[in-house]
C-alpha cells in the first residue's frame, strides 16, 4: 500500500527488466491484468495498481475519481516509483487516465498499448446515463438488488462469458458499505469533457501507440477504436475476433501474443 494525498493506493511490483505499468478500467481492478503481469515478470518489472475508488484502494467519498483526478494520480505514482519512461498498458477507463497523465501532467512513456479503451467521445452506456441521473437513489438499493445489477452489467462486458469465480472476483470490491456507494460514485463523476480535451491533443503524441479492440465489443464499438487510431499519428490498430470488451478473459492467447510481441518490438 502507498499513501498519496490521504488516499491509500493498492499496488504491487514484481520481476526485473524494463518497467511495464498496467492500468485497469471501470468497473474493474488490477485483477484483470494479474495473469499477464505474472507472465511478463521474467523479462520485465511489472507494476499493478488499483485506481483510487477501485479494487483494494481507498474509497473515500471526498476523493474525486474523475479522469482528471486519476490522471494526476498516475503521474504522481510514476514519480514515487521513480519511473522516468515506462511502457504503459491500459484498458478501458485506464486509457483516458494514461493519456491525461502524459498529455496534461507531463508523464513520459516509452510506449503505450490501449486495449478497448475509453479515450474519445462518445463513451458511456445507457446504464451510465441512468446512474448519472439517479446516483443517490441507487446508493440506497438493497444489497441483493445491487449485486444482481453488478452481475448482469459486468457479464455483459464479455463476448465469451465469465466463469462464476471470475465474476465473483470482479464484483467483490463493489459490495458492502464502502463498495456499493463507490460503484455509483465513479459513474456519477464520469464526464465526457475530459475526453474532448484528450481528443484535441492526440495529435501531439510521438511515442509508439498500439491499439487493440475486441471485434465484438458491446460496450465500445470498434468504430470508436478505428477513429481513435486515425487521431494518433503513431498508432497501429488491430481488431481481435470473437472478443468483447474484456479481452483479458475473451481472448487471452491473442492478447498475450500481441502484448509480448509489442513490448519486444518497442524496446523490451
Amino acid at each position: 500500500m502507498l499513501e498519496l494525498d490521504g488516499r491509500t493506493i493498492a499496488w504491487t511490483r514484481q520481476g526485473s527488466g524494463p518497467a511495464v505499468v498496467f492500468c485497469h478500467g471501470t468497473p474493474f481492478s488490477s485483477r484483470v491484468w494479474r495473469p499477464y503481469a505474472d507472465a511478463l515478470s521474467n523479462d520485465f518489472t511489472v507494476y499493478l495498481w488499483d485506481l483510487p475508488g477501485y479494487g483494494a484502494s481507498s474509497k473515500r467519498a471526498e476523493d474525486p475519481v474523475d479522469f482528471d483526478a486519476q490522471g494526476k494520480v498516475l503521474a504522481q505514482l510514476l514519480q514515487r516509483w521513480e519511473l522516468a519512461c515506462p511502457h504503459i498498458v491500459a484498458h478501458d477507463y485506464g486509457g483516458a487516465v494514461s493519456l491525461r497523465a502524459t498529455l496534461f501532467e507531463q508523464a513520459t512513456y516509452a510506449s503505450l498499448m490501449l486495449v478497448d479503451t475509453v479515450a474519445i467521445p462518445p463513451a458511456g452506456s445507457p446504464f451510465f446515463r441512468f446512474v448519472q441521473d439517479n446516483p443517490t437513489t441507487l446508493d440506497q438499493l438493497p444489497a441483493y438488488i445491487h449485486e444482481a445489477i453488478l452481475r448482469a452489467y459486468i457479464q455483459n462486458a464479455t463476448h465469451q462469458g465469465l466463469r462464476p469465480d471470475e465474476l465473483d472476483e470482479l464484483i467483490a470490491p463493489w459490495l458492502g458499505n464502502d463498495g456499493q456507494p463507490a460503484f455509483y460514485r465513479q459513474i456519477a463523476q464520469f464526464d465526457e469533457k475530459y475526453l474532448h480535451e484528450i481528443e484535441a491533443h492526440l495529435g501531439e503524441l510521438t511515442i509508439p501507440v498500439n491499439i487493440l479492440w475486441g471485434a465484438d465489443d458491446a460496450w465500445l464499438s470498434p468504430t470508436i477504436g478505428r477513429r481513435l487510431a486515425t487521431l494518433v499519428p503513431t498508432a497501429t490498430y488491430t481488431e481481435i475476433p470473437s472478443s468483447g470488451h474484456l479481452m483479458q478473459y475473451d481472448a487471452p492467447i491473442p492478447l498475450t501474443n500481441h502484448l509480448t510481441g509489442w513490448l519486444t518490438r518497442v524496446g523490451g
